[in-house]
């Protein structure tokens, strides 16, 4: 099992979760984290923390097309840089929370 980051953190990333993590899983991209799935030990101390409640277990059943996420983590976490400490958020976080279709905002 694995956790990822899904469509929430899109153009907001905050990085609360990034501190918390204990195998540094993390990786930053432009308006984005992701996971690296096969860094990640399913801790899960890493969800409580993600103010946009973007961070989801791989099995959550509410997330549509979860192999996806998984998938996508994965790819983008192998191009990006590893980000082990809390940053500020995106300047327009609070105005992208919970706005859908943000997936091909994602700026690889």
């Amino acid at each position: 099992m694995t956790h990822v980051v899904t469509e929430n953190c899109v153009n907001c990333k905050h990085t609360d979760c990034v501190a918390v993590c204990p195998v540094d899983c993390f990786y930053e991209g432009e308006n984005f984290l992701a996971i690296n799935p096969d860094e990640c030990i399913d801790c899960g101390v890493c969800i409580p923390e993600c103010p946009v409640d973007a961070i989801k277990a791989d099995t959550d059943k509410s997330v549509k097309d979860m192999q996806f996420w998984v998938d996508l983590n994965g790819r983008l976490a192998r191009k990006w840089t590893s980000i082990t400490k809390r940053i500020d958020p995106m300047p327009e976080a609070d105005l992208w929370k919970d706005m859908p279709d943000k997936v091909k905002l994602i700026k690889e």
